[in-house]
């Protein structure tokens, strides 16, 4: 069974949905093949945007900064229910087509589950940055791609295309937030919602399949 999911670096629902689904793949029990797609939830930001994650969100939301602080204070405390240890003060907000650019040159090397994890955890809990080539081929070092041919790769751009057919498969579907996880082919689910519903969800599938194996 394959599910396809949307989601973006700095999205904070999709780290915290990406624990809620793998906790409902594991419930379900069965084989699950998980690949991930692109979408940028702001893809006008710059690369070293000067202000905090609550500034660029209080100008981009046109919300207080009270508001905006008690907002990401909330999705904090979701994240440690998950066992997640965001750390906002030392985010760095910024541009992520190259991190998404960083992730399909992860999947063509069998590794993009392994680079997903590493860039959602290096943005929200370790304040890295993720929107610059040298910073990224790090990360990618982390978990053993070769450095330089990462930063030769994301130099000449190599998988932008790739990142824009995702964001231009996602505007057919019409998704409009994410995560969004598609389950083959078949159920949309948006958002980070709780293990149970993926859980379901998965069962529901297998079962469907099973009966059109019978029929």
């Amino acid at each position: 069974m394959k599910v396809d999911i949307w989601s973006d670096v700095q999205c904070p629902w999709c780290y915290i949905g990406k624990r809620k689904f793998e906790a409902g793949v594991a419930a379900f029990g069965g084989n699950v093949q998980v690949e991930y797609h692109s979408f940028e939830l702001s893809p006008d930001t710059p690369v070293d945007y000067a202000g905090t994650p609550v500034q660029y969100l209080s100008e981009k939301k046109g919300m207080p900064l009270a508001e905006v602080e008690q907002m990401l204070e909330r999705v904090t405390g979701i994240a440690e229910s998950v066992g997640l240890h965001y750390d906002y003060d030392s985010v760095h907000q910024t541009n992520t087509v190259i991190s998404h650019e960083l992730l399909h040159y992860a999947k063509a090397h069998g590794r993009q589950l392994d680079m997903k994890e590493r860039l959602l955890k290096a943005y929200f809990v370790e304040g890295k940055h993720v929107g610059r080539i040298e910073d990224l081929a790090d990360l990618a070092a982390d978990i053993g791609l070769d450095r330089a041919d990462v930063v030769r790769a994301l130099t000449a751009h190599e998988f932008l295309a790739d990142v824009k057919a995702d964001v231009a498969q996602a505007t057919e579907y019409g998704i409009q937030g994410v995560p969004f996880f598609v389950i083959d082919g078949r159920y949309g689910i948006s958002g980070a919602q709780d293990p149970d519903t993926f859980a379901q969800a998965l069962n529901q599938v297998r079962t469907e399949k099973s009966e059109e194996k019978i029929a």
